[in-house]
């Protein structure tokens, strides 16, 4: 089991609270332990506890819980070693609520969509399934048939009717699907890589990829990392495959001689303004500044394109949803009124 973003975010942030008031960090863990209301918080946190007394080594201890990132690790690794623990789990709290809003944000704008969707399937296989029949019944009791596309539907009904154990089988496959792809830790990065690659969201995937760079870096380069140590730490955080791709280009350019701003800017990680706020980063010795800046620049953007990819798709479900609607019953009234005129 691993924490979520906003619990990673809630200990770094107590922790670093306590080390920067001057209480020790077993002591800490004691005051967390004692305070945590659930039993699987208290259970972690007293491993922690045993590990942390025995070696008196904040990372072996974290290691052994088994619940954090290694990422979060190194870089506590880091910040003990440079004596600046503190000021790196502060740092840590910060990039973990980022995270977590950024993903919050991306399971809003996709739960919306979901249940839009979810609502038309229903509306549509009541309409066919059920109300169809009825209207089939009306034609049969005037001495005619349903014929063409209202008897297609009909067909279409009277087949999902047939095999609906099959299709509530596949629907409850389906949920799973989606528990797994939301709530597990393999399941994001297959999410991510699905979203990565579809139109209309490949550019969503690809701006968080950049700000989870950005700000990794951020994090990394102000904790006393040299750039290349920051990016060997940084690499595994993306999960987006053509970052992946531009980042190894990156560390090639660099290995031949080139600068960080120059890497950054000949492999086009960044676009245009940013990767020339990268360059001044790097030739004023404040990447580190800057790339915050950047992460929250790009996560301002994420948080505009997710609210404009949902005003767009709340009029057009709505719209798809009253055309379909429309059709089938037009395909059965227009027919029916024929048939009431000829007999008045």
């Amino acid at each position: 089991m691993k924490l979520t973003n906003s619990e990673l975010s809630s200990f770094c942030e107590q922790m670093a609270m306590i080390l920067h008031s001057g209480i020790s960090s077993l002591e800490g863990i004691s005051i967390m332990r004692d305070t945590s209301e659930s039993k699987e918080a208290q259970e972690v946190f007293d491993k922690i506890y045993q590990a942390l007394e025995a070696s008196g080594n904040v990372t072996h201890a974290l290691t052994e819980s088994g619940v954090f990132p290694q990422y979060l690790l190194d870089m506590v690794n880091i910040g003990e070693q440079a004596g600046k623990l503190d000021t790196v789990l502060g740092s840590l709290a910060v990039y973990y609520r980022r995270q977590e809003n950024i993903a919050s944000n991306i399971r809003s704008a996709i739960t919306y969509p979901l249940v839009m969707i979810g609502m038309m399937l229903v509306v549509i296989l009541v309409l066919i399934t059920r109300v169809m029949p009825i209207f089939n019944q009306v034609f049969v009791s005037l001495g005619s048939e349903m014929t063409g596309i209202s008897k297609g539907i009909l067909d279409i009904g009277t087949w999902l009717s047939r095999y609906s154990l099959v299709f509530l089988i596949i629907a409850a496959v389906l949920i799973l699907l989606l528990v797994y792809m939301f709530k597990t830790q393999h399941g994001k990065a297959l999410a991510s890589r699905w979203g990565g690659r579809f139109f209309f969201t490949k550019g969503l995937y690809q701006a968080i990829a950049v700000s989870r760079f950005a700000d990794g870096m951020s994090l990394t380069l102000s904790s006393g990392l040299d750039s290349d140590q920051s990016l060997d730490m940084v690499t595994p955080l993306v999960n987006h495959q053509a970052l992946q791709d531009k980042l190894a280009l990156c560390k090639e350019e660099i290995a031949s001689g080139a600068d960080l701003g120059s890497a950054l800017r000949k492999t086009e990680i960044f676009d245009g303004l940013y990767a020339r706020m990268v360059t001044v980063g790097v030739s004023t010795g404040s990447l580190d500044d800057v790339m915050r800046k950047v992460a929250d620049q790009y996560e301002e953007d994420i948080d505009e394109r997710v609210n404009r990819k949902v005003a767009m798709l709340e009029p057009t479900l709505v719209a798809i949803l009253s055309v379909l609607v429309g059709m089938i019953l037009l395909s059965v009234m227009l027919p029916l009124m024929g048939i009431m005129s000829n007999i008045g």
